[in-house]
């Protein structure tokens, strides 16, 4: 009901029209308004009007532009960083152990025969190129199926405009091969030099004599025999099922050989065991996948995690890894170790002594950073969920390019999880694969989509550690060391370990205080409001009123508009109506007196209008009177009956 009035009191107020023109709005507003300026306007002369109307528009425009700042800057959504510094019980970080060396050589010797054969003459070549030099006894034919899929060359920068390519084996050459040499022009069968104008390198193609080939350069000889025997090998091993890889490794029970948490022992059982393709078995610490974390009670080395390693490196696969000692990494609990990028290593005869300082990191989430909390809003699929892990950006991105490399390559990278339904590259089933990895892995496009793809995630624990080392055993007592030892491993009392081979282990808190590095807003709503109503005061001597004020003179103007509107079309429609009638109508009398005289003639004898015929005379009854059925008409009233 209260709507329909409203309505019919608008209704009204269109038919009214206008009660107020715009001049005697704005005049009202200018009187009434609690802003100073506007009623300065009205009341002074003429000159102080000018002045004041000019200070009024120079601080309306200084109001406008000040709000125009703040806004922005409360769009940017910029964060500010504040340290705090708390003590708690805190959990001991899962602890992940490796053996610089992935494989026993002895377990993988017979897959990698050929591959040492053909590194080994190789080698021989580039210190000794002339075959002629060479001492030692004729070696079994080489197998140079290998060699011709990724070969390695020498490049002579002599002419750096024309470079050539010489390639090892030029003597080897076989009517398989792609490669044909024009002999080590550059050696003057001597030595090669180690000179800058002679590097090594490692050709890889698109496919077998194809011209498409592209060359990694190396200044070093080691540096390029090392890199191509991992590409190498890579192919091999990708070949080779998960557990037989695991069973080549080194097993829990050979490489740790003593444990001790805090007060407590333990032992290899109380490691989980993954596969790293980088490291081969590794083991984990505290990971908390199957049991609640520990906790540490008190910081010092006598609370930490003391470990006792084996090695083993004389066992070291001699051409892959060239460093030798115990790869580790501290992380969080059910995360992923990537030991590549966040791992330290362990020297062997020495004992390691790492302590520990926590941060914690607190961002926030979104507008104010384009971090994520899980990793469900990522569209990369995370390949390392499969260890059932939590999201981390080390594993997006190179779920990422995992997924470029399948669908570039139609084949996976050995050192990455594997999607369903794709197998890994190797030189026999993807001959091209290895130019296609260096082409996608070079590439800062699909490495841009990979970053931006990706995000941080919102709440992270870092790790920093202070580390010291010293020499262990001690001269004086590592025999008996050695033979304890040795005697609970292989139950002999022979020593079967060495200083080469063993490393000891202490990780502990250094401090029990922890830091929190959060984020929080550098403007808020609350900082944005006060902000625009201290410039609307200080510049125009205004309040939220006086917004509201303005607010209402609008409303007004928009209704005066409306109104003008409405009129001005009802004004073009008479218009148009008079354009199409232009006489005059007729009124009401002399429609009347038109009607009354028609049909009739007119009293100077006029002849009626033709057509029509005369009234019929009085007492004459009418045509077809006998067919008429008249009903009685009660034109007395009721009471002519008693008349």
């Amino acid at each position: 009901m209260n709507l329909k009035k409203y309505f019919v009191r608008a209704l009204h107020r269109l038919q009214k029209g206008p009660g107020y023109t715009y001049k005697e709005l704005l005049v009202w507003y200018c009187d009434n308004t609690n802003t100073h300026g506007p009623k300065r306007i009205i009341k002074e002369g003429p000159k102080k009007k000018l002045i004041w109307f000019f200070l009024t528009l120079l601080f309306a425009s200084l109001v406008f532009w000040q709000w125009g700042i703040l806004i922005n800057t409360y769009l940017s959504y910029n964060v500010t960083s504040s340290l705090s510094i708390g003590f708690k019980t805190m959990k001991f970080p899962a602890v992940t152990v490796c053996n610089a060396n992935p494989f026993k050589y002895s377990e993988v010797k017979h897959l990698l025969e050929d591959l040492d054969r053909l590194i080994e003459a190789a080698l021989e070549r580039i210190l000794q190129p002339t075959p002629g030099n060479s001492t030692e006894s004729p070696s079994p034919p080489l197998n140079l199926t290998l060699w011709y899929q990724i070969p390695l060359v020498l490049i002579d920068e002599h002419d750096k405009d024309n470079p050539i390519i010489l390639d090892i084996f030029e003597s080897e050459q076989t009517d398989e091969g792609n490669e044909t040499a024009v002999g080590n022009e550059t050696s003057g069968g001597n030595q090669i030099p180690g000179g800058n104008q002679t590097s090594r390198g490692e050709q890889t193609c698109s496919h077998q004599g194809s011209d498409n080939c592209t060359y990694r350069n190396f200044s070093s000889a080691a540096q390029a025999v090392t890199e191509w025997y991992i590409l190498q090998s890579t192919s091999i091993l990708s070949k080779v099922p998960l557990q037989d890889r695991i069973r080549m490794g080194y097993q829990a029970e050979d490489m740790i050989l003593a444990c001790l948490y805090g007060a407590e022992p333990c032992n290899y059982k109380n490691f989980t065991q993954i596969y790293h393709p980088d490291h081969g078995n590794c083991y984990i610490f505290n990971w908390g996948m199957d049991e609640e974390a520990l906790n540490s009670s008190n910081p010092g080395a006598e609370f930490g995690l003391k470990l006792i390693l084996d090695i083993s490196q004389q066992d070291y696969i001699p051409y892959l890894s060239s460093a030798a000692g115990a790869r580790l990494m501290l992380h969080q609990q059910k995360s992923f170790p990537f030991l590549k990028d966040q791992g330290i290593y362990a020297m062997a005869g020495t004992e390691t002594s790492i302590g520990v300082l926590v941060d914690e990191l607190e961002r926030m989430g979104y507008p104010y950073s384009d971090c994520t909390n899980n990793g469900s809003d990522v569209p990369v699929k995370n390949l390392y969920s499969q260890y059932n892990t939590s999201y981390s950006i080390q594993a997006c991105l190179r779920s990422c390019f995992q997924n470029h490399m399948v669908e570039i390559c139609a084949c996976g990278h050995y050192m990455f999880p594997l999607p369903e339904g794709v197998n890994y590259c190797n030189n026999e089933d993807n001959p091209g694969w290895a130019y296609c990895y260096f082409s996608l892995r070079s590439s800062i496009r699909h490495r841009q989509i990979c970053i931006d793809s990706c995000k941080e995630t919102c709440n992270d624990t870092q790790y920093k550690m202070t580390i010291s080392m010293a020499d262990w055993p001690s001269e004086a007592s590592e025999d008996w060391i050695f033979h304890i030892l040795s005697y609970e491993r292989d139950m002999s009392t022979n020593v079967t370990l060495d200083r080469n081979g063993i490393i000891k282990l202490n990780i502990y808190f250094q401090e029990y205080n922890y830091r929190t590095i959060s984020e929080s807003a550098a403007t808020t709503i609350v900082w944005l409001l006060s902000s625009l109503g201290g410039q609307f005061g200080f510049w125009m001597g205004g309040s939220v009123l006086c917004l509201i004020e303005f607010g209402e003179i609008i409303i007004d103007s928009l209704w005066i508009t409306i109104i003008n509107v409405i009129s001005w079309c009802k004004g073009l429609k008479q218009k148009r109506a008079q354009a199409r009638y232009p006489d005059a109508p007729p009124t009401v009398s002399e429609l009347v007196e038109a009607h009354t005289n028609l049909g009739f003639q007119h009293e100077d004898g006029g002849a009626l209008p033709r057509g029509e015929a005369l009234p019929p005379e009085p007492g004459t009854p009418p045509p077809n009177y006998d067919s008429l059925r008249m009903q009685p008409l009660d034109v007395l009233g009721p009471d002519s009956d008693a008349e």
